[in-house]
C-alpha cells in the first residue's frame, strides 16, 4: 500500500540539501546552471539507488557521457525534484509507464528498486503492474512481474498477497460497477450500451476484468491508481480517449490539477516529448471542459 506521502528521513535530508543548493539555477545555459542541475539531480538519484546510479553513469561514460548527464540533469534535476508529486507517486507513475511501454526491463528494474527506496511496498509495486496490465496487455504485465521478482529476490523481499477485495461485493460485475461509479457515475451502463450492438461480451470484459478484477482492488489508494493509469495511457501514446477518462477520474477522486500535470510532464523523460505533448493536450481539454 502507498504509505504516508512523506519520504524516508535520510532521503528527505539528501533531497532537501540538493534543492537548497540548486533551487535557483542560473539562466543562459552556462556552466553554473549545468552544475547546479547535475548536483540536484545526482543527489536525488543517489538517494534512490546509489549503486545503480553509478553503474549507469559508468556504462554511458565511454560512449555517450552526455546522455548520462542528460539523465541526471533533466530526468532528476529538472523533473524528479519538482514539488508537484511526492517521490512515491513519481515512482508509481514511472513503474506504470515502463510496464506499459514493455521495452525497458533494465529501467523498470531500476525504478522498482527506486520505488522501494521512495517508500512503496513490494505489494504496492505489484499492484501498479496489475493496473498497467489493463492498458498494455498480459505480455507486458507478465514481463514486468518477472522484473519485480528479480529485484525482490535480490533484496530478500517476500511479497504477501493482500486481501484485495475485503469488504467488497463477491460478484465481479458488482465490484466493477461500484468501482466505475466512484469516478464516472453512469459510465458503466453507457459502456455496456455502446458495445451492445456489436460486441456485448467486450463491454462485459471491460467491466468485469478491468474494473471488477483490477481497478476495484483496495491495495492502492484511488489517487495512486489514477496516477498509474494516467501515466500508462500517456506513455502508450495512442490512448487519448482513455487518457481523458482517467484525467476526469483523477479529478473525481481528489487529484489536483498539479498532480495530473506533473504526471504527464514526467512522461517526457520516459516516453518522449511527443507522447507527453499529446497527453498534455488531452489534459488541457479535460480541464477546460470541466472548469477545473
Amino acid at each position: 500500500m502507498i504509505r504516508d506521502w512523506r519520504m524516508p528521513t535520510a532521503m528527505a535530508l539528501v533531497l532537501a540539501l540538493a534543492l537548497a543548493l540548486g533551487s535557483h539555477p542560473a539562466r543562459g545555459g552556462n556552466g553554473m546552471e549545468t552544475s547546479e542541475r547535475y548536483d540536484r539531480g545526482m543527489a536525488a538519484l543517489m538517494a534512490l539507488a546509489p549503486d545503480k546510479a553509478r553503474a549507469v553513469q559508468e556504462a554511458l561514460g565511454g560512449v555517450a557521457p552526455d546522455l548520462g548527464r542528460f539523465v541526471v540533469e533533466f530526468g532528476y534535476g529538472d523533473i524528479f525534484t519538482r514539488p508537484g508529486l511526492s517521490p512515491e507517486l513519481r515512482q508509481t507513475a514511472t513503474i506504470a509507464a515502463l510496464t506499459a511501454l514493455g521495452n525497458a526491463a533494465p529501467q523498470l528494474a531500476f525504478h522498482v528498486e527506486a520505488g522501494l527506496a521512495a517508500g512503496l511496498s513490494a505489494e504496492a509495486i505489484v499492484e501498479i503492474v496489475y493496473v498497467a496490465t489493463v492498458f498494455a496487455g498480459f505480455p507486458a504485465g507478465i514481463n514486468a512481474i518477472g522484473v519485480c521478482r528479480e529485484v525482490f529476490a535480490a533484496k530478500g523481499i517476500t511479497v504477501t498477497p493482500p486481501d484485495a477485495y475485503a469488504g467488497q461485493p463477491a460478484n465481479r460485475r458488482d465490484r466493477g460497477l461500484a468501482a466505475l461509479s466512484v469516478t464516472s457515475r453512469e459510465a458503466g451502463k453507457k459502456v455496456l450500451a455502446s458495445m451492445g450492438d456489436m460486441a456485448p461480451d467486450f463491454g462485459g470484459w471491460l467491466l468485469d476484468f478491468s474494473y471488477g478484477d483490477v481497478i476495484s482492488r483496495g491495495v492502492l489508494s484511488p489517487g495512486a491508481k489514477e496516477i498509474a493509469m494516467i501515466a500508462a495511457a500517456t506513455a502508450r501514446g495512442t490512448m487519448g480517449p482513455q487518457l481523458a477518462v482517467h484525467v476526469r477520474a483523477g479529478l473525481a477522486v481528489g487529484l489536483s490539477r498539479e498532480q495530473i500535470v506533473e504526471t504527464v510532464m514526467q512522461m517526457a523523460a520516459y516516453a518522449g516529448f511527443p507522447a507527453a505533448i499529446n497527453g498534455m493536450l488531452v489534459v488541457r481539454d479535460v480541464f477546460a471542459a470541466t472548469g477545473s
